[in-house]
């Protein structure tokens, strides 16, 4: 089906005019003479059967129709450059790859490792944006996403990475004097943070230890994101339970204790997730492959370092 467009060229001078508010200075910038950007300008206008532009005492300004279509044909022109710009950048099968990434996790394991990444693969661009909850991938642009929860998201393949344990956690001097609580209970004495992406987390974990009345899992301040908890503990505004690998330099350098020795299983995983239509695009298999290569290395240092403890 034939799609509904004007020229290129009439979407380029429309956008040069609107943000110089001159034809004259449109046409400078665009190589033309300014009788070839008004044809183009009223060719446009011709076309949608709406005036972009009028004159008010001498001045070029938008119609209230310019100023909407103006919003939209920029963001077209400027995705339409930048993929253009970074074909032209990478002429092999590298490119610009897209991750969706929960920002905790991200910053804190995916992150301090990309060095290795860049330097395996010079040709592949990674482009880092966060996600905390599941998403349509035909709606949002990204190549692949790592993701926690169940190996379920509809038209994508789910590579398992890591599992976790879930541990209470709060600052050293929270607990009253104790160096550590001894009877799981007493955590219902104190104000318990909760994670919003996770609204569960203190009450799948006080079911794992023994503690019936749970309801008071669901009390006390709630954070959008893991490094928010992380802060708040470290600030003594309450316990929070975490995920050990996420606080474990923290607990290392005694900015976090934990407040009962207790790691419980998280019931999910992490999984890195990418279309079942991308899985032999070059990029993916390639950050797909490193990533994994990335877990094996640390679960094996994890262990080594567990046995000289």
């Amino acid at each position: 089906m034939r799609r509904t467009l004007p020229s290129l060229m009439a979407l380029q001078c429309f956008e040069a005019a609107v943000r110089h508010l001159s034809f004259t200075r449109a046409a400078e910038e665009l190589n033309l003479t300014q009788s070839a950007v008004s044809r183009q300008i009223r060719a446009l206008e011709d076309f949608l059967g709406r005036a972009l532009f009028e004159r008010v005492k001498q001045r070029l300004v938008l119609t209230t129709a310019g100023e909407a279509y103006a919003v939209a044909i920029q963001d077209v022109l400027d995705r339409a450059e930048a993929a253009t710009l970074q074909l032209m950048a990478y002429s092999g099968e590298g490119g610009v790859l897209t991750v969706a990434m929960l920002p905790t996790f991200g910053s804190r394991w995916l992150v301090p490792r990309l060095g290795d990444f860049a330097a395996r693969y010079p040709d592949i661009q990674l482009n880092l944006v966060t996600q905390v909850r599941p998403f349509d991938f035909d709606k949002v642009d990204a190549d692949v996403a790592i993701h926690f929860g169940p190996a379920l998201w509809p038209g994508a393949i789910c590579h398992r990475l890591m599992g976790e344990e879930i541990v209470p956690v709060c600052a050293p001097g929270l607990l009253k004097g104790k160096a550590m609580l001894d009877d799981p209970h007493e955590l219902l004495d104190y104000t318990l943070l909760q994670h919003t992406t996770r609204p569960q987390a203190w009450n799948d974990w006080l079911h794992a230890v023994g503690v019936a009345e749970v309801e008071g899992g669901l009390r006390g301040p709630r954070f959008e994101h893991f490094f928010m908890v992380i802060q708040a503990a470290i600030a003594g505004l309450g316990i929070a339970v975490l995920p050990q690998f996420l606080v474990q330099d923290e607990l290392d350098k005694g900015l976090l204790v934990k407040a009962i020795d207790k790691p419980v299983p998280s019931l999910h995983a992490y999984y890195l997730v990418h279309p079942a239509t991308k899985a032999d695009l070059y990029k993916v298999r390639a950050f797909r492959d490193w990533v994994l290569a990335q877990v094996a290395q640390s679960v094996a240092e994890t262990t080594q370092s567990t046995k000289v403890r």
